[in-house]
């Protein structure tokens, strides 16, 4: 059996990960956000504030669609962990019912990936998410950003703007994961891997 969702009543929570402020919008380490501002227009919302130290935004993917709550952490991205467990126990949504999309370094850039847990592989979200939830048994949209070139130093390389080149494909790559989170939801893990790795 795939593991397809069981009901279109069933309370999703897509958190988007990034850092907050206008000096960071457009940076590697803010794929997530801008993930989730595309989910946020496509269901024809906008972010409110939230007292769990988050904008979120709440509607269905199409009509009588999946029920979602888009979420975007108004903390810093190493203490994501406290906003996204604040959300879950406001929601009482279980794990298994959580996205976070992040960028991911070991990923060529526009490469996506999807998974449910493992390892946190350096990224401080997602170590702050899975130390907070005293769990790693959520599910991950993976959003490629390469590896810096030659020596420059990885935490510098994903706080840097996508370059020149990289956002001419930018908005597809966005668009693209979007995509990935909505199909991650309606058709179930295994169904949304063999579409987007196949790529």
């Amino acid at each position: 059996m795939n593991n397809v969702p069981e009901t279109r009543d069933q309370l999703w929570l897509v958190v988007g990960l990034g850092n907050p402020g206008p000096g960071y919008a457009g940076n590697r380490h803010n794929a997530g956000f801008m993930v989730a501002d595309l989910s946020a227009a496509r269901i024809g919302g906008k972010f409110k504030s939230h007292k769990a130290r988050a904008d979120v935004v709440e509607g269905r993917l199409g009509i009588g669609g999946p029920r979602v709550v888009l979420a975007k952490p108004k903390t810093f991205m190493n203490l994501s962990g406290g906003p996204v467990k604040a959300l879950r126990d406001f929601y009482k949504i279980e794990p298994a019912q959580i996205i976070v999309v992040h960028d991911e370094l070991d990923i060529d850039y526009g490469v996506l990936r999807l998974k449910l847990g493992g390892g946190d592989n350096g990224h401080n979200g997602l170590r702050s998410i899975s130390s907070a939830l005293g769990t790693k048994d959520y599910h991950r949209v993976r959003f490629g950003v390469g590896r810096p070139p030659g020596r420059q130093d990885p935490a510098d390389f994903v706080l840097k703007d996508f370059s020149t080149v990289e956002k001419k494909e930018l908005d597809y790559h966005v668009d693209r994961a979007a995509d990935a989170v909505e199909d991650l939801i309606r058709r179930g893990l295994v169904d949304a891997q063999n579409i987007y790795h196949a790529a």
